[in-house]
């Protein structure tokens, strides 16, 4: 007779199994980018903070001697204790405001020509020369804004103030209030160095920009033709959503070299240490051109009181920089489209 008896195997241990580790041994490549990585970010954390503790040492003896009148006095006369950086600094936001009221639409519309309406091989061609100009010293800028766009921009600045002067920003006027009408009145101002400084963080902005809406997904794209849309439909509809982390990272960026630019600005203002409101009169003055013409003569004293305008430009750019990252990890590209 054949035996039928089985083997009873014990019961399973009761609860869900245990996932399976999907970790491997790190290889050397893996740990010595790891490592790289890590010691990169860690090296610029450190130079940004040497820089400012830098700036904050050297200039104390400033600050403790100006005191909070530090933000909102216009004078720069650091011999007779009486200086601020009231008046440079709102030239340098002045500057940086115009720069961006033509940099980021320039910008815009340059980057969703190359990356949706021009054919491919002239994409490449425009892409090479928006990255060349990126690369053209501030200095070129600099003696271009003064030797031809100044006398070329006069006429429209004069337009700008005739029919427009009812807005107090682009008025030109005395002391009286009387309006001013010769040229000279309207050269080495606001508008004009924010012309030049636009035009040099231009090819930045275009670039991030473009990279952005160059990666919108191509079936969304196609999606949205096939369902009847236009052209500009799609852009509106994909691209720009889907970019609107590169489109205020760009101008983000634009903004923090705007509010540094000195070589450029220097070149073409003529500086002045009282608050000028009106965009198109001749005179401003911002923090880093400031830096760049009193360097040179200055004492030990009155290096300290530059130390502390460089001190809060930093501050400054870092809030800039800082807000610009806050922003676009909140709207991050590609995250949704409408």
């Amino acid at each position: 007779m054949t035996d039928l008896t089985t083997e009873v195997l014990p019961p399973r241990p009761a609860g869900p199994p245990e996932p399976r580790s999907l970790r491997s041994a790190p290889v050397v490549a893996d740990r010595v980018f790891r490592g790289g990585a890590y010691s990169a970010g860690i090296l610029t954390v450190a130079i940004m903070l040497a820089v400012g503790v830098f700036l904050s040492v050297r200039a104390g003896d400033a600050l403790v001697v100006a005191g909070p009148s530090f933000l909102t006095t216009q004078e720069w006369s650091p011999e007779t204790g009486t200086f601020g950086v009231a008046a440079v600094l709102f030239g340098t936001v002045t500057i940086a405001i115009v720069a961006m009221a033509i940099s980021v639409p320039l910008a815009l519309g340059t980057a969703l020509l190359i990356s949706e309406i021009v054919p491919p091989r002239l994409r490449s061609f425009l892409i090479t020369m928006v990255d060349l100009m990126a690369a053209v010293p501030s200095v070129v800028f600099g003696l271009w804004g003064v030797f031809f766009l100044q006398a070329n921009v006069i006429p429209v600045a004069e337009w700008i103030s005739t029919y427009f002067g009812w807005i107090p920003v682009f008025q030109v006027t005395d002391a009286t209030g009387a309006r001013l009408t010769e040229a000279g009145a309207f050269t080495s101002s606001a508008f004009i160095a924010g012309i030049v400084v636009a035009l040099m963080v231009v090819p930045t902005q275009t670039s991030v920009m473009r990279e952005a809406f160059s990666q919108a997904p191509l079936g969304e794209r196609e999606g949205a033709l096939a369902l009847g849309s236009t052209r500009w439909g799609m852009i509106r509809a994909v691209v720009l959503p889907f970019g609107r982390g590169g489109i205020i990272g760009g101008t983000m960026l634009g903004l923090g070299r705007a509010l540094g630019e000195t070589i450029a600005v220097v070149m073409i203002i003529s500086p002045i240490f009282t608050i000028n409101t009106q965009l198109l009169k001749t005179g401003t003055n911002s923090v880093s051109a400031l830096i760049a013409l009193r360097y040179g003569e200055a004492s030990q004293f009155g290096l300290s009181a530059l130390m502390a305008a460089g001190l809060v430009l930093f501050i400054i750019t870092l809030i800039v920089n800082f807000t610009a990252s806050t922003i676009v990890a909140r709207s991050r590209s590609g995250a949704e489209s409408n």
